[in-house]
């Protein structure tokens, strides 16, 4: 079964992997609708269901089997193994270590890069793993090139970010084929290596992950993602032998501007631990392959630029990947003067929050502050937000892709023609009339206000106390404060 439908999906999609294979020429129906599902669901849920092919199906079964029986033939944990989170060598984990406070226990491979010292030496890894590095590779190659499609970027536009295909002599891959086994009996991970209290909560607020793609199968359910509405669904439940589940990471968020973001995950310890008690005895074993950046590479947005996407200042700020992965995940969503990306509010139960309701807890913590913004400036951040409750959903339920004019030409061109090359698009939209479409960001006040007021009825009334008209002396002070 191929792509299903993408208006109104209520779960991620499920997408063959070969039919999001690019071939010269124009593309096929299978492969625009494939990665319009694609597009669809990681703006949706943050996940999507990559089927492999048959071939590969096997080779996956092949080493999640041998994966399975490497960690069931390991000894307790001893404090050996431990692993301790070294940022600045984020590329050099391979081999064998255990991760007590997540109760996991990891085998890494990174072609390029040995074990070294230590019985590690001695130690038969799983099988077939240079094999599916190479396979788990490709595709992920192949759905990063369909994700730039579906942003309309040139073709391979993340190349240079990735490792060399193949590596030149004496380099090491940063991609990386991480297994894992949670909560396998026999470990003994508090009794032996740990106390108690270091142990992470069983529903923690999950950890989003610093590389581009990242490629996971499971011989278990118990991968939890949360989607843009902050409900989090169990991701690798219901899946078919040859299914696997693709996730994004901060590096891809980076270098597409902040338009498609990354997404937050966990595993659900309470379960595992609970079927490891029971009826499995061998813990929950996974296999991801990491498409991540390479070590060398420079995070940048000009693909997105060259391709007409408003790229906020903040992103167009290039930076080394080896300075990007020294910091954390916490620190790359607060850090000073880039808007990183906002993880929607978690939710056990589904309470969706109404656009108003958003908008008036966001004027109240304005408010709270004591310092006023000025007029210009609250119209700009009103049109921002509506813009993404509102236009950008309407966009997303007809499967109808923007691209804004220029503001001067569509002022005195298209605006007043009949077959100009946005008037189908501002019909279909509901485009408020006179108003240039450009992005909301570049609107004069007062196209702004029009704009608000036909996506948002009542706004004008619910604004009015909130933005007094002052003089020039009062605007210039506000601004200084903001």
């Amino acid at each position: 079964m191929g792509a299903m439908a993408a208006p109104g999906i209520t779960s991620p999609a499920r997408i063959k992997l070969t039919d999001l294979i690019a071939l010269d020429g124009l593309p096929s129906e299978n492969y625009k609708l494939a990665v319009a599902n694609l597009a669809q669901s990681l703006r949706s849920f943050n996940a999507a269901i990559i089927q492999v092919p048959e071939s590969e199906n096997v080779l996956l079964r092949c080493v999640l089997d041998s994966v399975r029986m490497f960690f069931h033939s390991k000894p307790v944990v001893g404090a050996d193994t431990l692993h301790v989170e070294d940022l600045q060598n984020w590329n050099n984990t391979v081999g064998y270590y255990a991760e007590p406070q997540h109760s996991k226990e990891i085998f890494d491979f990174r072609p390029g890069r040995m074990n070294v010292g230590g019985a590690a030496v001695l130690e038969l890894p799983p099988t077939g793993l240079p094999e599916l590095f190479a396979s788990l590779g490709r595709a992920a190659r192949i759905i990063l090139d369909a994700i730039s499609i579906s942003l309309e970027l040139q073709s391979f536009s993340f190349t240079d970010l990735l490792d060399n295909v193949p590596l030149k002599e004496g380099e090491t891959a940063t991609s990386v084929l991480s297994s894992c086994c949670h909560n396998r009996p026999g470990a003994h991970f508090s009794a032996n290596v740990m106390n108690p209290v270091q142990a992470a909560p069983p529903h923690s607020e999950g950890d989003a992950e610093k590389g581009l793609l990242t490629l996971l199968k499971s011989d278990k359910p118990g991968l939890q993602i949360r989607d843009v509405q902050g409900r989090w669904f169990v991701a690798d439940a219901d899946l078919d032998p040859q299914d696997m589940v693709l996730f994004t990471g901060m590096s891809l968020y980076q270098a597409t501007g902040g338009y498609l973001g990354p997404s937050k995950h966990r595993t659900d310890n309470i379960a595992d631990l609970g079927q490891a008690q029971g009826s499995m005895p061998f813990g929950r074993c996974t296999v991801a392959f990491k498409l991540m950046p390479s070590s060398s590479a420079i995070l940048h947005c000009s693909a997105m630029t060259n391709a007409g996407h408003h790229v906020g200042g903040h992103f167009q700020q290039p930076i080394p990947v080896q300075d990007f992965m020294q910091r954390s995940v916490d620190q790359l969503s607060s850090r000073s003067g880039v808007s990183a990306f906002s993880f929607a509010a978690p939710l056990e139960v589904i309470v969706p929050a109404t656009a108003q309701s958003k908008a008036a807890m966001k004027r109240k913590k304005q408010a709270s502050r004591g310092k006023p913004l000025a007029p210009s400036k609250r119209l700009r951040l009103e049109a921002q937000r509506v813009l993404k409750e509102r236009v950008q959903e309407i966009a997303d339920s007809k499967g109808l892709k923007i691209r804004y004019c220029n503001l001067k030409e569509c002022e005195e061109q298209h605006l007043n023609a009949m077959n100009s090359p946005c008037a189908a698009l501002r019909a279909q939209m509901g485009w408020p009339a006179g108003v240039p479409f450009v992005h909301p960001h570049d609107l004069p006040n007062k196209a702004k206000q029009a704009f608000l007021e036909a996506y948002e009825p009542g706004w004008t009334a619910a604004q009015d106390a909130e933005l007094p008209m002052r003089d020039a002396s009062q605007a210039q002070h506000s601004h200084m404060f903001s």
